[in-house]
């Protein structure tokens, strides 16, 4: 049918629709006014032909008698009368534009017209009118599939779809359209197969019966093909080869796939054969790949938008939905996809699901996987994110960002102080037991968490290094029964790791020699081959330097250990043996400076200093002994009412108690003329014995402190279950003061190390400016350093004639041979 004629039927089937319209609407309203009938008026015929002669269609309608007849009715009705040159209007619910009747009525001698306008309420739809119109045209777009008579008339059709999509129903029927056409397309699918399956039989068969023809003759010839694949050539030129066929067969093997992809059930069989048919005809890289890639793509694009958009979707179970659909598209190449679309169909996806959204699934919840130990998930996340090139970049970021903000959190809160380094010990354990089982022990998270430690743990100045020699002290005290020998080992190597992310090891080693000091003078250690295996790897780690004193501290408690075998043997000659005395000489150097303490000893104590002092000025000429209290610690047998008892006291503890020997009652004053001890010294010391859990003294008036009007009173009424009881030792405690003169020390210490690297860069370098004099002292040091200490440092370097500014620039420095 050529176009012109479509546009001919077209034309007059409308003209005849409104025509028609407008027919029963007047026929409506002249009813009830009208004498005569039009129902038995005539009926005219139109017929439309193609150019060939054939009939297409055959319209009816009302003749212009009947048109006329109504409207002489209406003119006669009052409702339509109006004067010359005015026009009558109507209201009408089928007809949409205004219609003029001049071309259908002519009536002599009047000039009115007649107007037909909408109805401003439309009119409502019958009950089930949807349900109706749908399984009409449903009917008709099955007939039309399959080429057979439609049992509707177009124009039927047509009304029911305008009348639908009138009444907001365009979105319910679009859809259903969409159904009734793609179920047709997969209908069509089946036959392609059942055609391919025939023919590759029938074409077997041939080749049985043509193979001599075939080896003799086809294979012979370059230019010939042979039978079967002649067979292959003519089946895709004529049937596949063709677009329209080609196109359905494609589009319905996508079909069938996304529906598998969504859950429904399909045959994987007829799949797998279509896709061998592609393959066979070499048409499947060509025609079939790149749009089930491209469908591929769009499918899990669309998909994973919707899920990161999922408030109630966890990042778990995102990581499992991906791992689930990596899996079942594995299954798809196994089943009925060509294998050489596994590469590319496996990155699509991996991009679309992983890819496009790396930062995104960090954010949704990586933090919460690390602490909550979900190593499966974390592995899982790892796997995926290596195979782009950015991923692992990514999570390193992600994975220093969780370990600074944890560590800040522990290291930059004071209340936290007692259990900071227990908690960077767990922390580091944490983040060890993630790389080796969750990121198959990659080394670059390992200096990952190197970095992230260093920057927290020096971001409090001084501090942590302080508190891990004390994490250390406790751990290696004589009280502490938590662990094993094997087991304190790997505590100790476990800590190390932390000591060598400090940058300030001089403050470790200052407040560690300190203790180390007092577990050696006060037999507090719980190992001494402990001890020793913690010196050792102090020195593997920062060299025979550092641990010199530590080790001289070691070897002054061997050599005192000697001394004092040769002394018990002299001393059992020359004093009375009712004293155990025993003496530790200490080179000064080795140890922790302390302050001098000059106390009144007992007349007993002072017998037997002086002759261990004449003892060993004898053995060693030349030296200088001075003695130090406040380490001392003595045993004492003590009676009371219930017994005696063995008191194990410090040493100025020993001194006030030996006092009640000569007395009952001693008032704080006194006791203080006669001891000669520090004042608050004394006053923790009183504490000790009067306050404390085992009070040996009894204090007037009773209180936490001790004032200067106190009275205190031997209790001779003290009871103990045990016969040998240790009295609290307050200076094991630390102080404020220890603690602010061990830091003054560092710090002096500090500044000896900045002279030194300040000489040894301008004696090498003769001039330099400052800023790169600062520079290379801040790359030399061991510790952090302010730059306002260093530039202090050298202006007394400057003061003291070791360097100089330049004459011709104050900026640069000069050194002074």
């Amino acid at each position: 049918m050529s176009t012109s004629s479509l546009v001919h039927i077209f034309l007059v089937s409308n003209c005849f629709f409104l025509d028609r319209i407008i027919s029963e609407v007047l026929m409506s309203v002249a009813g009830s006014n009208c004498n005569g009938s039009h129902s038995g008026g005539r009926k005219r015929k139109l017929n439309s032909t193609s150019g060939n002669g054939k009939k297409q269609t055959k319209l009816t309608y009302p003749s212009s008698n009947n048109q006329a007849q109504a409207l002489d009715c209406i003119t006669k009705s009052p409702m339509a009368e109006s004067t010359d040159g005015e026009s009558s209007e109507l209201q009408s619910g089928s007809i949409t534009p205004r219609a003029s009747l001049n071309n259908h009525v002519k009536k002599p001698g009047t000039g009115k017209k007649l107007v037909i306008k909408n109805m401003k309420a439309r009119p409502d739809l019958p009950e089930n009118y949807c349900e109706r119109a749908w399984a009409k045209l449903c009917e008709a777009i099955r007939a039309i599939h399959s080429q057979s008579h439609i049992s509707y008339s177009l124009e039927e059709l047509y009304q029911a779809v305008e009348n639908m999509c009138s009444h907001k129903m365009a979105a319910t029927l679009y859809e259903d359209l969409q159904h009734e056409c793609q179920r047709h397309i997969e209908s069509l699918v089946p036959l392609v197969d059942q055609l391919w399956t025939d023919h590759c039989r029938q074409m077997i068969m041939i080749r049985s019966i043509f193979l001599y023809l075939d080896r003799t003759f086809a294979v012979t010839s370059p230019s010939l093909l042979s039978i079967w694949d002649l067979g292959l050539k003519l089946f895709c030129s004529t049937i596949i080869g063709h677009g329209s066929v080609q196109t359905r067969v494609v589009k319905g093997l996508l079909t069938l796939i996304h529906q598998e992809r969504c859950g429904e059930s399909v045959d994987k069989g007829l799949l797998k054969s279509l896709v061998r048919m592609l393959v066979d005809l070499q048409l499947y890289h060509e025609v079939f790949e790149l749009e089930f890639l491209r469908e591929t793509e769009t499918m899990y694009h669309e998909e994973a938008l919707r899920v990161m958009r999922d408030s109630q979707f966890t990042l778990p179970d995102y990581l499992a939905h991906v791992n689930r659909r990596l899996s079942q598209e594995n299954e798809r190449v196994l089943q009925y996809i060509d294998k050489s679309t596994k590469k590319p169909l496996l990155l699509c996806v991996e991009k679309q699901l992983v890819g496009e959204h790396q930062e995104e699934i960090l954010e949704k919840g990586f933090e919460m996987l690390l602490e909550a130990n979900r190593h499966q998930d974390l592995s899982l996340l790892y796997d995926l994110f290596t195979r782009f090139k950015n991923g692992l970049g990514l999570i390193k970021k992600a994975y220093a960002n969780y370990i600074k903000k944890s560590g800040m959190a522990i290291v930059s809160d004071a209340e936290r102080d007692k259990t900071m380094v227990q908690e960077l010990l767990d922390l580091k354990a944490k983040v060890d037991t993630i790389i080796a089982e969750s990121f198959q022990g990659n080394e670059k998270f390992t200096d990952v968490v190197r970095e992230s430690f260093e920057s927290v743990v020096n971001k409090r100045q001084n501090k942590p290094a302080e508190l891990i020699a004390k994490y250390v002290d406790s751990q290696l005290r004589s009280g502490n029964k938590e662990w094993s020998d094997e087991e304190l080992d790997r505590l100790l190597d476990r800590v190390m790791v932390l000591f060598r992310y400090i940058h300030g090891k001089d403050v470790f080693e200052a407040f560690y020699k300190k203790d180390l000091a007092k577990r050696l003078l006060l037999g507090k250690s719980a190992s001494f081959d402990s001890e020793k295996s913690m010196l050792l790897k102090l020195k593997q780690e920062c060299g025979p330097n550092f641990t010199s004193k530590l080790e001289g501290m070691f070897k002054d408690m061997e050599l005192s250990k000697e001394l004092m075998a040769t002394w018990t043997q002299m001393a059992s000659q020359k004093v009375p043996s009712t004293i155990d005395l025993s003496v530790n000489v200490l080179t000064m150097g080795y140890w922790p400076t302390y302050p001098p303490m000059d106390v009144a000893l007992p007349s007993e104590l002072v017998q037997y200093q002086q002759a261990f002092q004449t003892f060993y000025l004898g053995k060693h000429n030349g030296r200088k002994l001075q003695w130090q209290p406040s380490l001392g610690q003595c045993v004492l047998k003590t009676c009371f009412t219930n017994g005696e008892k063995e008191l194990q006291v410090s040493f100025l503890q020993a001194i006030v108690l030996l006092l009640f020997n000569a007395a009952e009652k001693m008032s704080f004053l006194s006791i203080k003329d006669l001891t000669r001890i520090e004042d608050g010294e004394l006053r923790r010391t009183l504490q000790s014995l009067a306050i404390g859990n085992a009070r040996v003294l009894i204090k007037h008036p009773k209180g936490k402190d001790v004032e200067d009007a106190d009275q205190f009173i031997f209790n001779k009424e003290f009871k103990h279950k045990l016969c040998r009881i240790k009295i609290n030792q307050v200076q094991l405690k630390e102080t404020v003061e220890e603690n602010q003169a061990t830091n003054e020390r560092v710090f002096q210490d500090r500044q000896y190390q900045i002279d030194a690297a300040i000489v040894r860069i301008m004696k090498m370098r003769r001039t330099l400016p400052h800023n790169l004099l600062v520079s290379e002292c801040l790359a030399q040091l061991r510790f952090d350093v302010r730059q306002s200490d260093l530039k202090k440092r050298i202006e007394s370097l400057m003061d003291r004639d070791y360097i100089r500014r330049s004459k011709e620039n104050s900026s640069i420095y000069e050194y002074i041979a």
